[in-house]
């Protein structure tokens, strides 16, 4: 049997678990994120937290707005605000889409997790979803507990 290689460089740093249950996502985009040296360790450190984020297209780029990344412990001077604003990369021809598709009704961008890819670089991975209703937020939850409990029953039998 062949044994799986994992990268040591791939690892996700945050995940916006609530973003599936509170949206539904129709579409994802990987981007790059512009961050200064302090940054980039305390990622590798510690952890940030994306739940209360989001990202929105003004002047022509793309934003994260209210990512939280923790102090680095080592950067006493040249230490980095923990809740900027910071410039997300993607191409032209991406950015004009999430821009079309945030101006209609509903739409939003929220970022889903941020990880370090194969190469090392530091990555968002942000959906264009529309808010869930109430009603549909107690679908979602009774279907999740459906195939909870239909695993449960298949296990209990076989």
């Amino acid at each position: 049997m062949a044994k799986l290689q994992t990268n040591p460089n791939y690892k996700v740093i945050a995940e916006n678990r609530r973003a599936r249950f509170d949206y539904a996502i129709e579409d994802d985009v990987e981007c790059g994120l512009v961050l200064e040296g302090s940054e980039v360790k305390s990622l590798r450190e510690n952890g940030a937290n994306i739940a209360e984020s989001y990202a929105s297209v003004e002047g022509g780029e793309l934003w994260l707005v209210n990512g939280y990344i923790p102090p680095y412990e080592q950067a006493k001077t040249f230490a980095h605000d923990e809740r900027r604003r910071r410039k997300l990369l993607v191409s032209r021809r991406e950015l004009a889409r999430l821009w079309s598709d945030t101006q209609r009704k509903g739409y939003t961008l929220v970022p889903l997790v941020l990880y370090f890819n194969h190469k090392g670089l530091a990555k968002l991975k942000i959906g264009i979803a529309k808010g869930k209703k109430t009603q549909d937020k107690r679908a979602t939850q009774a279907k999740r507990d459906w195939q909870r409990q239909k695993q449960r029953l298949l296990k209990e039998q076989g």
